[in-house]
């Protein structure tokens, strides 16, 4: 089966002088890695930010994330470089979460879970982009080397055919994508985290610090 380039579909899209100044709602699941899609996209789109992160467990670790994306945000528009951006933030609502992963809980990071994590806010997505009536909805999620951006392109068609906005292909971590949100994460000071936000994350990256530690004492 042949892979497909999504950063190559997205560049095809872009080059499109329609796009210029279309609407997109753009999911973001924090401000390290909005920071590369953010001064990418902004050239091309009136961007509108929809911070919509269900799957953070405590509600301090979601606040805080949430103040630094609007911050950044604020930096951005500040500087100048391309359209303004705008936010919207979603409803804090963590039992939707655990209601969409019931079953899944054992799942390792990256499975199943995660897919049905994805399904969640890409779907809140794509139905509040159809009643703002945006022009395209997309998320930041595939800049990460650890996150499946088949299966999110995936979602994100699945929902584009459900809502009937059209979905904004990507694979952000192509062309220096990821290196470059790092990059920036260090020049405007931003606050990255090591997990997802969820618990079952969290406890995963914990059980991994303990095993290396347990494995050089014993």
């Amino acid at each position: 089966m042949i892979k497909q380039n999504y950063q190559k579909e997205l560049e095809q899209i872009l080059e499109k002088d329609e796009t210029k100044g279309k609407r997109l709602f753009l999911h973001s699941c924090c401000a390290p890695c909005s920071s590369y899609v953010l001064i990418y996209l902004r050239k091309y789109f009136r961007i509108t930010v929809f911070y919509y992160n269900p799957n953070i467990t405590q509600r301090t670790e979601y606040e805080k994330r949430a103040a630094e994306q609007k911050r950044l945000i604020e930096t951005l528009n500040a500087e100048g470089g391309g359209f303004p951006i705008g936010i919207c933030e979603g409803a804090y609502e963590p039992s939707a979460f655990l209601t969409a992963v019931k079953g899944l809980e054992g799942c390792p990071e990256g499975g199943e879970r995660c897919w049905k994590c994805f399904e969640l806010r890409l779907s809140e997505t794509a139905r509040l982009a159809k009643a703002g009536a945006f022009d395209y909805f997309t998320t930041t999620l595939t800049i990460s080397p650890l996150k499946n951006a088949q299966k999110l392109n995936e979602i994100g068609q699945q929902m584009s055919e459900r809502y009937g906005v059209p979905f904004l292909p990507s694979d952000f971590k192509k062309k220096e994508g990821y290196k470059q949100s790092i990059e920036l994460s260090r020049r405007y000071g931003l606050y990255r985290q090591d997990y997802c936000g969820c618990a079952f994350s969290k406890a995963e990256r914990a059980q991994r610090a303990y095993g290396g530690k347990h494995g050089k004492d014993s």
